[in-house]
């Protein structure tokens, strides 16, 4: 499993962490990522000055919204990154 794992820290939470999350919810089935995918929230990733942050396998997102979230997904669903 790849593990997805979204910042929920002060200042991720203030950028909108928890959107972020909903929108990895919803998003995750429409690309068949189901079983290839697992969905957290951790505290503090290090990067507050960046948030949001999300971690993917081994790689640091920044500066995710919502709208980023398809992109990352779609990057997850060609190989572009693996498990950690």
């Amino acid at each position: 499993m790849i593990e997805i794992t979204v910042c929920v820290g002060s200042s991720c939470h203030l950028k909108g962490a928890y959107e972020v999350i909903k929108e990895f919810e919803r998003q995750i089935p429409l690309y068949g990522l189901e079983n290839v995918v697992e969905l957290k929230a951790g505290f503090c990733l290090g990067r507050c000055a960046e948030a949001v942050t999300v971690k993917i396998g081994g790689k640091y997102f920044t500066s995710v919204a919502s709208k980023d979230v398809a992109g990352l997904l779609e990057v997850v669903k060609n190989g572009g990154v693996k498990e950690d």
